[in-house]
């Protein structure tokens, strides 16, 4: 059968049917067919030339809070250089691994790659510190905590297009919720430790398989690590960060291509969480970076009590929304601009 877009008098004709009749025809059994999607919270005529999940991966791309993303901390706040990753290319970097992994496994390249681009567009700004500060001062007013994956959820559901929210389709939203580990919410019927999709579990891998790499890299062009220092099984997975994550999406495919979970194999997980100890001790919990975090939570927290007294019509949630999307340049700027002073470091 030949594929190819139909057009009569500037109509598309059957091109989104086509997409998806090559998607039966061609992925796996156990990937998530765009023809079989449980649909959107509000029923939309489907695109003309594109399937369901094109349509959100474009949403996405397009909404301001993937764009804010260029201007936020993966881990180094303010970093020298320009080649330190921020959360926008962290983002770029997971889709990548996670689009290599779907087309190896012949899941659902299309719905991988949109939850791969909104896993992050709830990230705080300063990082997990900025996330760790909002969290604190949630809790403290009665709002259950604060985590990145499910304020990700309520940005596409809820506080973009000016509240109306993207509208995306039910596994796009769940994999986006349940990208990260360590959340529970049994009240709303998620099973956060068993992804609803194949194609989520392969984002939740990739996000580890690109932060721990790309953040070793940056810890190594920053100063903090020396390449002759470190783990040896980490470094028998080879010294370029090409070849690490080459490594690790090796052994993805190839644990996963005969289960119904996307898995590594035991020892690819020893190496992976020897490789986050390093990190954590050398570079997550470096002085370095610890002797930020003061700075981040004074700068946050004055930004909140400034809210509740000057914003009286704002309940708690609304102040957790406006911060948690500002971005790591206009947390001082907005700072400066209520308290005339500039902010220590920044």
């Amino acid at each position: 059968m030949a594929f190819r877009p139909v057009c009569m008098g500037g109509s598309f004709l059957e091109v989104r049917r086509i997409l998806e009749r090559r998607e039966e025809e061609t992925l796996s059994p156990k990937a998530c067919l765009a023809s079989q999607s449980k649909g959107r919270e509000v029923e939309e005529e489907p695109c003309a030339f594109r399937t369901c999940f094109q349509r959100d991966r474009d949403r996405i791309i397009h909404s301001k809070a993937f764009r804010r993303l260029k201007h936020k901390t993966q881990v180094l706040l303010l970093p020298e250089g320009d080649h330190i990753r921020t959360r926008l290319t962290h983002t770029l970097e997971v889709a990548q691994v996670a689009r290599t992994i779907s087309r190896a496994l012949f899941l659902n390249e299309d719905l991988t790659e949109a939850i791969a681009l909104g896993h992050d567009l709830g990230h705080t700004p300063f990082g997990h510190m900025g996330e760790r500060v909002l969290s604190r001062l949630s809790l403290e007013r009665g709002l259950g905590g604060f985590h990145h994956a499910s304020q990700s959820l309520r940005v596409v559901d809820r506080l973009e297009r000016d509240g109306r929210g993207l509208n995306l389709t039910w596994e796009v939203r769940m994999g986006i919720l349940q990208h990260s580990k360590g959340q529970v919410d049994v009240s709303k019927g998620f099973d956060l430790d068993a992804p609803s999709t194949l194609e989520a579990w392969v984002v939740r891998v990739s996000d580890s398989i690109a932060y721990l790499n790309h953040d070793l890299d940056d810890a190594i062009r920053a100063g903090f690590v020396r390449p002759e220092e470190l783990p040896a099984r980490v470094a028998r997975l080879g010294m370029k960060a090409s070849q690490r994550i080459g490594a690790m999406v090796e052994d993805v495919i190839c644990q996963s291509q005969s289960g119904d979970r996307i898995a590594f194999s035991g020892t690819m997980i020893s190496v992976m969480e020897e490789l986050r100890v390093f990190l954590n001790e050398r570079l997550y919990r470096s002085k370095r970076v610890m002797e930020e975090e003061p700075k981040v939570d004074h700068l946050i927290s004055s930004l909140f009590e400034h809210f509740e007294r000057s914003k009286e019509d704002w309940d708690a949630q609304r102040i957790v929304d406006h911060i948690s999307g500002m971005t790591d340049r206009y947390v001082p700027f907005v700072f400066s601009a209520y308290s005339g002073a500039q902010p220590m470091g920044y």
